[in-house]
């Protein structure tokens, strides 16, 4: 399920960045991909939530270190509204 969760949300991301070779891995950080900066987190944030249908609080937003976190999290998300 989490690998799965894993795709799509890279397809978000290549999606967004307008970048097909982007290849995320659970340690991708914004180091890691020349265009996410600041507001393009927030707007990729934005991204994410309505895909998903979900909301990510400011902390969490802020507390997302990699890839692995941004993914937990909406892992959680996910199987909490079930």
């Amino acid at each position: 399920m989490r690998d799965e969760l894993f795709i799509q949300v890279q397809t978000i991301f290549r999606d967004f960045f307008r970048n097909q070779e982007i290849e995320l891995t659970d340690t991708t950080t914004t180091e890691d991909i020349a265009l996410w900066d600041s507001l393009t987190h927030l707007e990729l944030m934005n991204e994410i939530e309505n895909n998903y249908a979900i909301h990510f609080t400011l902390d969490e937003i802020l507390d997302f270190k990699n890839v692995r976190d941004m993914v937990d999290c909406i892992d959680q998300k996910l199987y909490s509204k079930k």
